[in-house]
């Protein structure tokens, strides 16, 4: 069985970011414990090379920002930008496996007015979710950041009950129930989770993939970022549709 853990980046408002997004982390269950404690080790060796404490949480925004529990360190933008490459980094290390979903809102608004960007975004993940369980025989267990728990239950069980995908061989929709994702999603506080923190940063990187920052001097988040995941990325979510490797993006 798979733990697939979800984070978000952006909003859902039409004045607030340009795109919604969504980054995943799937590590093998039978797995859990010995990559837990090797992350341990990294945060470990995060604070003995920069201070930041074994229990920080690490998220884009304050790598970003210097904000949360960066603030007091001082760290260069240099700095944090090696800590959020390594954290990319080690999930091919740890034998993770990683995917992200992109919507671009403005597309999204223009081309399918009504739609909520969130609900887009996560019936796309849980399609990618439904076909990699399928064909290779494995149920997933979500895990999710507390936040919109109401919503991600509703889409999570219509999945299951009847999802369905875009053919991607014709017009029209498959029928495809995502079967093995089991139980109801599971809402997390991400500051208990070194997992969730790692799919917040794959999101924000997703998001610079598709949306280069602006430029800059130092940039802690190059639109390449996503690239430094490696092996990690889970090419089959993007292989039909010939998307960025690892990479669901609407448009």
């Amino acid at each position: 069985m798979l733990l697939t853990y979800v984070d978000e980046s952006g909003d859902a408002g039409a004045a607030g970011s340009r795109t919604y997004s969504l980054g995943a982390v799937m590590v093998d269950a039978t797995a859990w414990p010995s990559v837990f404690d090797d992350l341990i080790d990294f945060r470990r060796f995060l604070r003995q090379k920069f201070g930041i404490p074994v229990r920080a949480e690490i998220k884009a925004n304050y790598l970003l920002r210097n904000g949360g529990p960066f603030r007091p360190l001082g760290l260069s933008e240099q700095a944090r930008f090696a800590i959020y490459r390594a954290h990319l980094r080690m999930q091919a290390k740890l034998g993770l496996q990683a995917f992200g979903v992109v919507i671009d809102k403005p597309e999204l608004a223009t081309h399918r007015p009504g739609l909520d960007p969130r609900d887009v975004g996560w019936e796309y993940l849980l399609q990618r979710l439904e076909r990699y369980t399928t064909k290779n025989g494995v149920e997933t267990l979500l895990v999710h950041d507390e936040g919109d728990v109401l919503r991600v239950r509703r889409l999570t069980r219509k999945a299951r009950r009847a999802g369905t995908a875009g053919s991607a061989f014709g017009t029209g929709y498959l029928r495809r129930p995502a079967v093995r994702i089991i139980d109801d999603p599971v809402p997390r506080d991400s500051r208990q989770s070194y997992f969730l923190q790692h799919a917040d940063l794959n999101a924000y990187a997703a998001f610079r993939f598709v949306v280069p920052p602006p430029p800059r001097a130092v940039q802690i988040v190059p639109q390449h970022m996503w690239d430094e995941l490696g092996t990690a990325r889970l090419l089959a979510v993007s292989q039909v549709n010939h998307g960025p490797p690892g990479l669901v993006v609407y448009p």
